[in-house]
């Protein structure tokens, strides 16, 4: 019988990555619904939340980035889905820090490019947090 060598280490974000990561979807995603409420009512406390909400998702989004450089610093292999993973999450914060500044402007020069902004933040941090939070190890099933 033949003896493999396994590594446990599985890419798999720890407790506090995962709760960083799966925070950042409904932050940006209240950001998103709280524009769209603002685009149809123009009440200007709808601009507000939505720029609170979206530096509470950059808060999180940000040191889920931290996380997943270190964990891609901690990788045997420095490619593939880790490195999607963290190119990912720079690009949702990237993004996020300018719709961010977009959300600092008064609120009637927000719309639409703080509405655009939104929803291309919440999708990539709903797949950001897809790939992250999915196994990313390859090969066997055990």
């Amino acid at each position: 019988m033949t003896d493999t060598a396994y590594s446990p280490y599985r890419h798999l974000p720890g407790p506090l990555h995962a709760i960083l990561l799966a925070g950042t979807v409904p932050l940006f995603l209240g950001g998103l619904l709280s524009d769209i409420a603002y685009y149809n009512s123009y009440l200007i406390q709808w601009s507000n939340f939505a720029s609170w909400l979206i530096a509470g998702a950059m808060l999180f989004c940000g040191l889920a980035l931290l996380f997943a450089l270190v964990n891609l610093i901690r990788a045997e292999r420095k490619s593939g889905r880790p490195v999607l993973y963290l190119l990912l999450l720079l690009i949702t914060w990237a993004l996020g820090w300018i719709n961010s500044f977009e959300h600092a402007k008064d609120a009637w020069a927000v719309m639409p490019s703080g509405l655009i902004l939104s929803v291309i933040v919440t999708v990539l941090s709903i797949v950001s947090a897809w790939i992250g939070l999915t196994n990313l190890r390859s090969g066997d099933a055990r």
